[in-house]
């Protein structure tokens, strides 16, 4: 009887001391979507930030939900198909793509008050409502957009943007990593802010922009902030990023392996209880 016992409570014991399974839903962009699309980095990619997590951490089981290009006010229109299932994490790293594509940043009343998703402060309370609905007790953190410099699609130069040195349609992107800031404020969720504390910034994005000198015609390498205005054509110009240009990200927007394991690090430490 006593050795039954003893062997229950040994049972018991073990049981308990392994990890709780967490299942982590993370709704992003393509900072997201790049964690298992590799390729479509050129393969400059090795691990993403999810990978990074749940290799660290087994009990960890991630679904990718981020969406190429899409911004908070596309993930709100469309939350009820998106197939978001219950978990127990839930991130939330929007925000570059509203800066560009020029969403109404709107105000926190817009939060407050659930406007709908006409703005990013609506539309983040259309997701953190959902979230909230499939769980009520999951635990939801909300990351800053990065900064970024100058962005060229390794896989179509024709798709290229400037970076946040400057505003789009008078609008900064600090401005809706502020945002997200307050709405965490608010909400009382977690925000990992990558904007002002990850020390991803412009002088770092990449080492340099391989451009052709307007005064010569000859390819010469430029840093920040001597390429800002130095001309890139898509149609004649070859990829200004080569491997070697690499620094926190690999096209001037989406995280090298370097800027990834950042943004692991910095997630981990919000994520109270991971250990």
């Amino acid at each position: 009887m006593k050795r039954s016992l003893l062997l229950l409570l040994l049972l018991f014991i073990v049981a308990a001391s392994k990890p709780r399974k967490i299942i982590w839903v993370a709704i992003g962009d393509s900072i997201t979507y790049l964690n298992d699309h590799q390729n479509e980095t050129g393969n400059r990619v090795t691990k993403g930030y999810l990978t990074l997590i749940s290799e660290k951490f087994p009990q960890i089981t991630y679904i990718n939900q981020g969406h190429n290009g899409w911004t908070s006010v596309n993930i709100a229109d469309k939350i009820e198909s998106l197939g978001l299932v219950q978990a127990d994490v839930y991130t939330v790293f929007l925000g570059t793509n509203d800066w560009w594509q020029g969403k109404p940043l709107g105000t926190l009343t817009d939060y407050k008050e659930a406007n709908g998703n006409g703005t990013v402060y609506g539309a983040f309370r259309v997701i953190t409502d959902k979230l909230s609905q499939l769980n009520k007790k999951a635990k939801i953190i909300l990351i800053t957009p990065m900064q970024r410099g100058d962005f060229v699609y390794i896989n179509s130069y024709k798709n290229n943007a400037f970076g946040s040195y400057k505003s789009k349609k008078e609008q900064t992107l600090e401005q809706f990593a502020n945002a997200i800031l307050e709405i965490g404020r608010e909400g009382r969720m977690p925000v990992v802010d990558l904007y002002h504390d990850s020390g991803i910034n412009l002088d770092n994005m990449v080492r340099f922009k391989r451009l052709k000198d307007p005064q010569t015609g000859l390819y010469k390498d430029f840093v920040y902030p001597s390429y800002v205005d130095v001309p890139f054509n898509p149609e004649s110009d070859e990829y200004p990023y080569p491997v070697e240009a690499s620094d926190m990200t690999y096209d001037g927007l989406h995280p090298s392996d370097k800027g990834y394991e950042v943004i692991a690090q910095m997630l981990m430490k919000k994520w109270k209880g991971l250990k």
